[in-house]
């Protein structure tokens, strides 16, 4: 295991985690914390794909990111 798969199994703990505290009441899914928690985690996959790439992990992987990029945006415009 390489430093790029602890990046990427941390960004997949994240996604999951954040996705458990939302279907558990926890973290309301349009709210800072699992808006931020879904994006850095989409975004440390990515940085694992860098090093052994995959295209249609990456495409997920963007769009989650993108997604949640959009909806922190609109957040702290508001």
């Amino acid at each position: 295991m390489n430093a790029f798969d602890v990046v990427g199994l941390v960004g997949s703990a994240l996604i999951l985690g954040t996705y458990a505290l939302t279907v558990a009441g926890r973290a309301d899914a349009r709210g800072v914390r699992a808006l931020a928690g879904n994006f850095v985690g989409a975004s440390a996959i990515l940085v694992s794909l860098s090093h052994d790439f995959n295209l249609s992990a990456a495409v997920v992987e963007g769009a989650w990111a993108a997604i949640a990029l959009v909806g922190l945006a609109r957040v702290l415009v508001r």
